[in-house]
């Protein structure tokens, strides 16, 4: 029997607003995540994103709201989105296989001091597992945005953010809502400290 017109919707908003509220028992790792990433911008070093599907697209979101803007003006922050090159993405694919995608833009990109947050609802995405892997053995500050359980990147993470559900759906609405909490936070408070140790300007090229 279907539900009444309308029913599911609210049963899904209902659901929604749940796994929201529990978000509140994780404010502590998300004030860790938000930490570690300030003191990352604030030592000239990047804040790296990847993910696949949907968690491909937060990644590419995330990444836009540093290197733009969030909710104020201010400089540009450094943002990266591993997920966005195709040449790269289907290069690296068809020479090593797609479980190496990420791992080797970090081995080529990261940097010691740097941030790698790796995006999977489940957790057991092995491209995103391996990234993380290969980031630890370089010096990079590691990030599971996941679900329920953790799944293996929750294992092998510095920091985690496990979102108390199991449905992709709601996990993918909690990881955005989680990322904007992150840039919020990194824009009201990195800005300040790079206005006030401002790097030395270039000297133009001559000709």
């Amino acid at each position: 029997m279907r539900p009444a017109p309308g029913n599911e919707f609210s049963i899904a908003i209902a659901d929604h607003l749940a796994v929201v509220d529990a978000l509140h028992a994780q404010c502590a790792d998300l004030q860790s995540i938000a930490d570690c990433m300030t003191n990352a911008l604030c030592n000239g070093n990047k804040i790296l994103w990847c993910g696949n599907g949907g968690s491909a697209a937060d990644a590419q979101h995330l990444a836009a709201e540093l290197v733009g803007r969030f909710r104020r003006e201010r400089r540009g922050m450094a943002g990266v989105a591993l997920t966005t090159d195709t040449s790269i993405l289907t290069a690296v694919a068809n020479d090593y296989g797609y479980d190496t995608i990420f791992e080797r833009q970090v081995e080529a990109i990261g940097s010691a001091g740097d941030v790698l947050v790796g995006i999977s609802t489940s957790g057991n995405s092995l491209n995103i597992a391996n990234a993380i892997e290969k980031a630890s053995a370089m010096g990079l500050w590691t990030v599971a945005f996941t679900g329920r359980g953790g799944g293996r990147i929750a294992r092998i993470a510095h920091y985690v953010l496990a979102v108390a559900s199991s449905d992709t759906a709601r996990i993918q609405e909690v990881h955005i809502l989680a990322g904007h909490l992150l840039c919020d936070w990194v824009e009201q408070h990195v800005p300040v400290f790079l206005e006030t140790h401002a790097l030395p300007a270039i000297a133009a090229i001559k000709g």
